[in-house]
């Protein structure tokens, strides 16, 4: 692959864009759970790409059915027109996900999806001659994409600051991490679940007549890899329900095998009334996203002259059907390959295996579930995220590309990861950190 000569010209996301184009990680291929750099070394992918490669780089499968998709039909509008692979897919997604859910809608990524979710959430009280309701509630270090919404439920202050005119009517719960409480759990932590309560201080400062919605993330990734406390998740359920609040998780990440399987809400056993996708759906290969919905709510729309459209919300490839083939492809891997179960099993060894830099100088906790676990280092004095930022660019050094999120490093392996891989990855950390002040 070619080297560019100026790097100047692409504004990076989520980049220290100086410091990259000073010194730039250029990653030239894949295959399985390695990348290739510019300069030739294999760099063991312990991020998943970016919580989204579930079944490993190179996958054949996907790579042929996009081909063969793009030669077939490359593109139809989604409005008043649509092709069969939508449907088909709509009808997997459905499969795989827990009993009560009965329709899905297209987007393009996880802030889309977010955001459309967040827009139904809407419209439906407004369907349901509840217009009142127009308060979203969000979390504390929750993170739900780039679009407006999105930041505005998110809880990453970070991500907030440099923008105005965020939606109004939002608030927040506390996150659940509390290191004098839970620090160091494996799996969900014993404390915490009393913390849901600080939603029913939010249904009596605002009044449950006008919150639509609360939005979590079953696991909150972006936000440090927090672990939701035994109890907790079901204790939102249970105050949304009795004060008709709907409940979203955001699984952007949790989906599709992170957490041992299809969905964090079939491995906790809570059901919400709607869960946003993307990533791990397509396996990172097209651009994808999915919003799936209980019944209740499209029926609430499916109301007054049949001519009329019934929710104006979409986009130019919602269902794009070479999106739809890639998802297909990989929701075949997913099942052929048992890749649900698999990330369940080895996700045993990744708890052991971080859990063992306990004791490590600047380590101040571990946490971990399924095949998403974190190390969070002592801040140093003056300068938050510098020394994460040290450790991430020192195991790239090494050949390990982790995620860095301020001072916490996470450790999120693809659902083929092997021991040896996981081994590779955890020894890398554990050594950077060690050496780096």
């Amino acid at each position: 692959m070619q080297i560019p000569n100026d790097l100047d010209a692409y504004f990076m996301p989520f980049s220290a864009n100086r410091s990259f184009k000073s010194s730039p990680r250029l990653i030239s291929g894949a295959e399985g759970m390695f990348y290739t750099t510019s300069d030739g070394r294999r760099i063991v992918d312990g991020a998943s790409g970016l919580w989204c490669v579930n079944a490993g780089h190179g996958r054949v499968e996907i790579a042929d059915a996009v081909r063969d998709q793009v030669l077939g039909l490359d593109f139809t509008p989604s409005y008043q027109v649509a092709h069969p692979l939508a449907f088909e897919l709509a009808n997997r997604v459905l499969e795989i996900m827990p009993e009560g859910y009965g329709n899905v809608f297209f987007t393009n990524s996880g802030s889309e999806s977010v955001e459309t979710a967040l827009k139904i959430a809407l419209a439906y009280h407004q369907a349901k001659g509840d217009a009142r309701r127009r308060r979203l509630i969000g979390r504390v270090r929750g993170f739900h994409g780039a679009g407006f919404a999105g930041t505005s439920v998110g809880g990453i202050a970070a991500n907030k600051r440099q923008f105005a005119n965020l939606l109004p009517e939002v608030d927040h719960l506390n996150h659940t991490h509390w290191p004098d409480k839970n620090a160091f759990s494996k799996g969900q932590p014993a404390w915490g679940a009393e913390l849901a309560d600080e939603l029913e201080n939010l249904v009596l400062l605002h009044g449950a007549d006008t919150i639509a919605a609360l939005i979590v993330e079953p696991l909150a990734g972006a936000g440090g890899v927090l672990i939701p406390p035994v109890g907790y998740l079901e204790r939102l359920r249970e105050i949304c329900t009795k004060h008709g609040i709907l409940l979203i998780f955001d699984e952007v990440i949790t989906a599709f095998g992170r957490v041992g399987a299809a969905t964090a809400a079939e491995k906790l056993n809570i059901k919400p009334d709607i869960i946003a996708l993307a990533k791990g759906i397509t396996n990172g290969v097209i651009p994808m996203g999915a919003v799936v919905i209980i019944p209740d709510i499209y029926e609430a729309f499916m109301q007054g002259p049949e001519h009329m459209i019934e929710l104006f919300h979409g986009y130019t490839y919602s269902g794009h059907p070479v999106a739809c083939a890639a998802a297909l492809a990989t929701l075949r891997i997913y099942a052929e390959e048992d890749l649900f179960n698999r990330a369940n099993e080895m996700s045993a060894y990744l708890e052991e295996a971080v859990h063992s830099l306990n004791g490590t100088k600047n380590v101040i906790d571990i946490r971990n579930m399924g095949l998403a676990s974190a190390v969070e280092l002592e801040p140093r004095d003056g300068a938050p995220g510098a020394r994460g930022f040290d450790v991430f660019k020192a195991c790239f050094a090494e050949n390990a590309l982790l995620r860095c999120t301020g001072d916490i490093m996470a450790v999120a392996p693809a659902t083929i990861v092997e021991k040896a891989h996981i081994d590779q990855m955890i020894e890398t950390l554990g050594h950077m950190i060690a050496v780096t002040d």
